[in-house]
């Protein structure tokens, strides 16, 4: 969480994503609520209701980046022209802003996790932050 608020300006989420994550939340981030509940609900007809949720706020504020990890939320994104980037772009973000010396620790642990993290991706990670030697 730390690397989040040192890498943006602004951390905004939504209740149902909040919930998700079933723990309290730091009070520098800041809860918005969805205007278009209809909309919403068409999204969670192909995603889930937080990633949904997230899609409906970011259509709603201007110039806003998901954080997303998941593919079919990264494809409905780019569809709907959303920006976006997941946990690896977030990481690569934060060594390009010199908030972390370098990526390669960060990618060991996360190659140690259930999280999917393919070697293209992380050769790319690697070459986007400069530490592909």
């Amino acid at each position: 969480m730390e690397l989040l608020k040192r890498t943006f300006e602004c951390i905004v989420t939504t209740s149902e994503i909040v919930a998700e994550f079933g723990e309290k939340l730091p009070e520098w981030v800041k809860i918005e609520i969805v205007s278009d509940k209809e909309k919403q609900k068409m999204l969670e007809t192909q995603i889930d209701k937080g990633e949904a949720s997230a899609l409906s706020l970011a259509l709603e504020l201007k110039n806003s980046l998901l954080i997303l990890d998941d593919y079919k939320a990264r494809q409905l994104a780019e569809n709907l022209h959303l920006t976006y980037t997941g946990t690896i772009g977030v990481i690569v973000r934060a060594k390009l802003k010199n908030i972390i010396p370098s990526i390669k620790p960060i990618l060991a642990k996360i190659r140690n996790t259930d999280f999917r993290l393919p070697k293209d991706i992380e050769t790319l990670a690697l070459i986007e932050a400069g530490e592909n030697e």
